[in-house]
């Protein structure tokens, strides 16, 4: 049994990891054949792909995947700890899965993804949810199929959680979610600490893939006929500053670019990070969207200090208009916390006037969640709920406002639009076009998932766009 440890998390030493190719033990090969699995996804796009991934490893053992947990062999949920809300929903699942084991005794419940690394949830699922048969954390998810094969085996909960990563694993199976838009890990880990955050516990130390293996899956992604590919990390503007001396982000950017690749995106940026480089190599290479996430979190240097952010608002700022005047039609989406402790009426409004001069195409808006261990916990001064929620309504508000008017000026104009699928309305197609906007249309035409067409804005709305198929 290996447990998380929150100290042991926190730690950074800078090794760079050894590189070796995933291999499944041939025993386990269809060992399971016939039996059916069920994943539950909570989080961020990381935490999808992570999904796909363990989708691979599982199909490997002959298991088929299923729609309908209440009538699998096997449920696993691949769980967020971002903020309090997510790890709720991962225990009311597992409460609604204990009702079904008492039903169905041979149900297997495993734990994944970020809130098994959590040293107290780990203790809370061994004391009050003793139906759950394994946890596996986020640096040995190559290990599944050795971990469910022991669990099943031996009937007892069977816990293996690293609180390091000791290797970096290429080549493990994926099943991806479809045929056209296709996520690729460049990073791992987070080494920014914002006071807030327990990301940089639950995902580890900062280290990115090699340059060689990411280009290798762009080739076979362009290969295989997909149109899009988005580059993933925590922080994907840190890529490279572990491994080269002189190869970055915006070097990365270039060689993907350069492939026969439609459209590239990558998320999520920290300001700290994003250099003059980076802004050139968009600019240039038009596959490269014009749409970019760069969170602020809060518009007043005060709480940024009290954050950790490592910028104050005036350089963002700058770097806001830089990238804004990079790319014509530039969109620039951000993620902001209300009600962080000791944030005062003023530094609230500080917040407002910011979205007031970005005026963003999208936002998410969170109030303030404390998590366990972060140093923010040790602030004093907490911020009264009901006035966090107060704030997050205005906020709401403004941002909403932005959203509309933006999507307003797009109303008359021609989009190329990436095709995802049917919408619920009759008769309707839904995608997305090259600044991340979603368009919802109609067309005459046969339209496949992953087609890029034109399409004509006839509505607005707050967050999507009507339009219908140019002819």
């Amino acid at each position: 049994m290996n447990k998380p440890e929150m100290k042991e998390e926190k730690k950074r030493n800078k090794d760079i990891l050894d590189v070796v190719d995933y291999k499944l033990d041939p025993s386990l090969v269809n060992k399971y054949n016939g039996m059916t699995f069920f994943i539950k996804t909570y989080g961020c796009q990381m935490n999808e792909h992570d999904t796909e991934i363990l989708s691979g490893l599982l199909s490997q053992m002959g298991l088929i995947e299923v729609r309908d947990y209440e009538n699998s062999d096997i449920v696993i949920l691949n769980t967020c700890s971002i903020r309090e809300n997510a790890n709720n929903k991962a225990y009311g699942m597992l409460g609604r899965l204990k009702h079904i084991k008492e039903e169905n005794p041979n149900l297997i419940i495993g734990i994944c993804g970020c809130m098994a690394q959590e040293e107290n949830v780990v203790n809370e699922i061994i004391r009050r949810h003793k139906y759950v048969n394994f946890i596996i954390g986020t640096h040995n998810m190559h290990d599944l199929c050795n971990i469910l094969d022991k669990s099943i085996t031996s009937k007892n909960l069977e816990i293996e959680v690293l609180s390091k990563a000791d290797k970096q694993v290429e080549n493990m199976p994926v099943i991806r979610s479809n045929n056209f838009s296709a996520y690729v890990n460049i990073i791992y880990g987070c080494d920014k600490f914002c006071t807030y955050c327990i990301v940089p516990y639950t995902r580890g130390e900062q280290y990115s893939r090699k340059k060689e293996d990411i280009l290798k899956e762009v080739d076979e992604l362009v290969k295989d006929g997909y149109k899009e590919i988005i580059l993933l990390g925590q922080n994907v503007n840190a890529y490279g500053k572990d491994l080269y001396k002189d190869y970055n982000l915006g070097n990365l950017l270039e060689d993907v670019a350069k492939k026969n690749i439609q459209r590239i995106r990558f998320l999520t940026s920290h300001p700290w990070d994003f250099t003059d480089n980076m802004i050139d190599i968009i600019s240039k290479y038009k596959n490269i969207m014009p749409n970019i996430h760069l969170p602020v979190q809060s518009g007043s240097n005060k709480i940024l200090k009290l954050m950790g952010r490592r910028y104050n608002i005036e350089e963002y700022k700058k770097l806001f208009d830089k990238l804004k005047n990079a790319r014509e039609n530039m969109t620039i989406s951000t993620d902001i916390i209300v009600g962080f402790p000791q944030e005062s009426e003023e530094d609230f409004k500080n917040t407002l006037d910011l979205v007031d001069y970005c005026k963003y195409d999208n936002a998410f808006t969170f109030i303030y969640s404390e998590r366990s261990g972060t140093p923010a916990c040790k602030l004093n001064d907490s911020v009264p709920m009901n006035i966090r929620e107060e704030r997050l309504q205005r906020l709401n508000e403004k941002v909403n406002k932005y959203f509309k008017e933006n999507n307003d000026k797009l109303v008359g104009s021609t989009q190329k639009v990436l095709v995802y699928g049917k919408s619920t309305k009759e008769n309707m197609y839904y995608g997305y076009s090259e600044n991340y906007k979603l368009i919802n249309f109609t067309s005459k035409n046969i339209i496949n998932d992953g087609d890029i067409i034109n399409v004509k804005i006839t509505h607005s709305k707050t967050w999507s766009l009507d339009g219908e198929e140019c002819e």
